[in-house]
């Protein structure tokens, strides 16, 4: 079922690696694979153009598929378990969840609620960063 689910989530993972490789020709990144989870960030300390880039992003990381960018290596080990919940959820949605999350956000301000707080994909990540 493992195969299934990383397949499901493959073409996103796909972008994500994309990603990474062009922040990997702009800055000196770290790749590592935790739990089956490539997370690639900047190497700390490092101040090349592209790392200063990617710290003024509005978030530490972001998640696609199978892959986690982190503005720092110590930035991907403080969000591992919210991170990798993303990639649960992808590997559930697929790439479907491209347009789920960003759908669930408008659906949680039209009810007068918080778009990122409240969108449920953050609950759920939240909640397994407590776990």
């Amino acid at each position: 079922m493992k195969h299934v689910s990383h397949a499901w989530a493959a073409p996103v993972s796909l972008l994500g690696l994309t990603l990474a490789l062009v922040l990997s020709l702009i800055a000196r990144t770290r790749w590592q694979v935790v739990a089956g989870v490539i997370e690639v960030a900047p190497r700390d300390g490092s101040h090349a153009f592209g790392n200063r880039c990617l710290k003024k992003l509005p978030f530490d990381a972001i998640t696609l598929g199978h892959v986690v960018i982190g503005s720092s290596t110590s930035c991907l080990r403080a969000l591992r378990a919210h991170e990798h919940a993303h990639v649960r959820q992808y590997e559930r949605w697929g790439v479907c969840l491209l347009i789920a999350y960003p759908a669930a956000s408008l659906w949680m301000l039209a009810r007068g609620r918080r778009p990122y707080l409240d969108n449920p994909f953050e609950v759920q990540a939240r909640a397994a960063e407590r776990r």
